[in-house]
């Protein structure tokens, strides 16, 4: 599920140009890079949306089900971008565009609803570790469509294919989920009472400062990654993609060691030291105007925001366990919602 909706997010990056070149342009050219940012910004309020919402009710309709509603958002999302593409130009295409992008991002957020109770629930003694590797496979999907992209335009072949591409693990997470038997989160398991984890926001003051966090750490990694491929394309003269798929590639490697490193520092000290890097990284990437510097400083933002969301999502998680997964459905919200 993870490595699905790390795809995606490459998918985004790799047709962010080609929705423009070929659909919005035609439509209103002097509208049509704010309708590329229009139909990218769709995808985040889908996730934040179902993170809101779906979190809340994760006890009431169940893992499975979330998950299942995961893999349909991705498969009929994909659809409809398809069927705009093979379109005219033309209002309807933009909205197919929109809608198509907004029901993937249901699904990620449906995704990231079903997925962090359930490691939670799991390994509640090493949420910090667990839930970093589990989200290790977010930059994993991001190489792997980041290769398969650069891959297709180097074949010249249709950019339509990448979201062809996007149809197969939505099918094979339906067929996994449809089979698999999941736990009660860790909430239901301490016998906290569904009424009485949403009392807990007003009894925890705290968890505003870390929801307010969450939207400061989320806009470090996900803006910019989201963005990478067209931005240092025009600036650097290198594909940003390429960049894109290097720095995924050592979050996924490093993620796999976050576990020790916050038992050396605490995830609060982990933390402390990723905002360190990711500031200096993205100050970096701002002035970069040549392929080099901008490695060296891709490099040092990868450090920096590597930890970020899954550490995150572990120490709310330690500190108001009450909250079950409406807490880490809230901080998934305050991501989403911190990009538009």
């Amino acid at each position: 599920a993870i490595f699905m909706i790390g795809l995606g997010f490459a998918v985004r990056a790799n047709i962010a140009a080609d929705l423009q070149g070929d659909i919005f342009n035609l439509l209103d050219l002097a509208r049509s890079a704010s309708m590329v940012g229009e139909v990218i910004g769709a995808t985040f309020i889908g996730f934040a949306l179902t993170l809101l919402f779906g979190s809340a009710l994760l006890d009431r309709v169940g893992m499975k089900v979330m998950l299942l509603f995961a893999a349909v958002g991705y498969l009929a999302g994909s659809v409809m971008v398809i069927a705009a593409a093979l379109m005219e130009a033309s209002s309807s295409a933009y909205w197919l565009v929109y809608g198509g992008l907004l029901l993937t991002g249901l699904g990620w957020g449906a995704v990231e609803a079903g997925t962090n109770p359930l490691v939670a629930a799991i390994y509640p003694d090493e949420k910090t570790h667990r839930l970093n590797i589990l989200h290790a496979w977010w930059p994993a999907g991001i190489v792997a469509g980041g290769l398969l992209g650069l891959a297709l335009g180097a074949l010249s072949l249709p950019w339509e294919l990448n979201l062809l591409i996007l149809i197969l693990p939505a099918v094979v997470l339906a067929a996994l989920v449809a089979t698999a038997k999941f736990p009660v989160t860790e909430r239901v398991a301490a016998g906290v009472g569904y009424g009485e984890m949403f009392r807990e926001i007003g009894r925890s003051p705290g968890f505003l400062i870390w929801f307010f966090a969450m939207m400061m750490t989320a806009t470090s990694e996900l803006a910019p990654g989201q963005w990478v491929d067209l931005a240092l394309s025009n600036v650097v003269g290198m594909q940003g993609i390429i960049l894109l798929v290097y720095v995924s590639a050592l979050m996924f490697v490093m993620r796999h060691f976050a576990g020790p490193l916050a038992e050396r520092v605490s995830p609060v000290g982990l933390l402390w030291f990723s905002s360190l890097f990711a500031a200096i990284g993205l100050y970096s990437l701002s002035v970069a105007s040549s392929p080099l510097p901008a490695f060296i400083a891709a490099t040092i933002w990868g450090i920096g925001v590597c930890y970020m969301y899954p550490t995150m999502l572990a120490s709310v998680s330690e500190r108001y366990p009450r909250g079950g997964a409406f807490f880490l459905g809230l901080m998934g919200f305050a991501a989403g919602m911190a990009i538009q």
